[in-house]
């Protein structure tokens, strides 16, 4: 029987983990290409042969998803994998439709089926939607089990932005570590905070071969995710957090829905800050989805280092990037603290946008009028044009409500003020209590 053709929908992650646990070396399947959507500048490579096996000589070319439909044509796909997260139903079935109307089956792979089971205990930490605490959620976690004496490694979701080769295994243990593996804005927000911690932190492409090093240095794994994607890894605890600020999502994303049902532990984040109304519909929506699961109620209360630094000042704010982009959210910790150490003005960026920063306005339109700046950094050029809209916005000061230091990444002509943010639970059991028990 001739191998099925297969096409891999993707975003430079969940993609290349589904062909390495599924497809790869499966001589039933000839996957004849991935599309690239969500991230900037990802299509256009090859997914090398030294990570596609033996079937794969020549690699598997990468493609923008503007081409998907081509693509379906001209190979004769009978099967597309749709591999990428954080997407509204009604997008996803749209997806569906047209890989349906030009004769491919749309599948959505089982989660479990792509878990690879470790050695170590894993508690992943996942969320329905970007943007809603995962990052300070893990790092409660290590906190509590740093105390415990326990030995503890953390495992990221990839972001695999670049030579796809070289990125294979990384290991993050000092912000050199950042510098050699020429990371992104977007990867340096969810590294540095772990090596600020102490906390080895592993990510890359093959996430079998990540594991084995993991397991070699750990008492435990924490499984950080990105998005809302599902675990790639069995987790023996799942700890998945919900947004009162976005009541609804967590029953209409993909897969954010499936962390949900999932989930040993839900933990309803930012409540102190959300409408009441807000949070009961967040609170219904869990107990109807997975109502057995644990119940930990939390906020993530804001701080900068000078209380002062900011009052009457007319200030930037820059913001968390996939929180404010494709996470859809309206504001972040930066609009959060710029209220609360009482700012004078906030100085709309729109006006000063250039190049690479202002197609990210042109991309995701919501951001517009919102007086912010996403935090984009996934190319030099990028990085370069985020320098030159923060060097034109008249302002007195920047709020950087993002999770590192932007000094390290960019030098601006003006005062970078730093906004920080961890996980405080406000119910009982808390996350020590279950930790406990785990």
């Amino acid at each position: 029987m001739a191998a099925k053709k297969v096409l891999i929908m993707g975003a430079a992650g969940r993609d290349f983990h589904n062909f390495n646990v599924i497809y790869r070396d499966n001589k039933d399947y000839d996957v004849v290409a991935f599309t690239a959507a969500q991230i900037p500048d990802i299509e256009g490579r090859t997914y090398p042969p030294s990570l596609a096996g033996k079937l794969y000589p020549k690699g598997i070319p990468i493609y923008s998803e503007n081409d998907l439909t081509k693509l379906i044509e001209k190979h004769k796909v009978q099967e597309v994998i749709f591999s990428y997260s954080d997407v509204p139903y009604p997008v996803l079935m749209n997806k569906a439709a047209i890989v349906n109307a030009h004769g491919a089956d749309f599948i959505l792979l089982d989660a479990t089926r792509t878990m690879i089971k470790s050695k170590v205990p894993i508690i992943a930490i996942c969320a329905v939607r970007t943007g809603c605490g995962k990052s300070q959620t893990t790092r409660k976690v290590i906190d509590i089990l740093k105390a415990k004496g326990r030995k503890v490694v953390a495992i990221r979701h990839p972001m695999p932005y670049g030579d796809l080769e070289k990125q294979k295994v990384q290991r993050f243990a000092e912000y050199k570590d950042l510098d050699f593996h020429k990371c992104t804005i977007e990867e340096r927000e969810e590294y540095e905070p772990h090596i600020d911690n102490g906390i080895v932190v592993y990510a890359g492409v093959d996430y079998g071969a990540i594991l084995k090093e993991a397991e070699k240095e750990a008492d435990i794994i924490i499984w950080d995710g990105g998005n809302n994607d599902t675990p790639f890894y069995k987790p023996d605890l799942h700890i998945t957090i919900v947004d009162p600020h976005r009541p609804g999502h967590e029953l209409a994303y993909y897969p954010g829905e499936t962390n949900l049902r999932m989930a040993d532990v839900v933990v309803v984040n930012k409540i102190t800050t959300a409408d009441p109304d807000k949070v009961d519909i967040v609170l219904a929506n869990s107990k109807f989805a997975n109502p057995e699961a644990i119940v930990v109620k939390a906020a993530s209360p804001v701080t900068i280092d000078d209380k002062d630094s900011i009052r009457g000042k007319k200030i930037l704010i820059i913001e968390d990037g996939p929180t404010l982009t494709h996470g859809e959210m309206s504001y972040g910790a930066g609009m959060v603290a710029a209220k609360q150490y009482g700012a004078g003005e906030i100085v709309d960026p729109l006006p000063y946008i250039v190049g690479e920063i202002k197609k990210t306005f042109e991309k995701y339109p919501h951001v517009k009028g919102k007086k912010f700046l996403p935090a984009m950094g996934y190319s030099d050029k990028q990085i370069a044009d985020l320098k030159a809209t923060i060097d034109a916005t008249p302002c007195d000061i920047v709020l950087a409500g993002t999770p590192i230091d932007l000094n390290r990444v960019l030098t601006v002509n003006k005062p970078i003020v730093r906004v920080y943010y961890e996980l405080e639970e406000i119910s009982k059991p808390d996350l020590k209590d279950v930790l406990k028990k785990f």
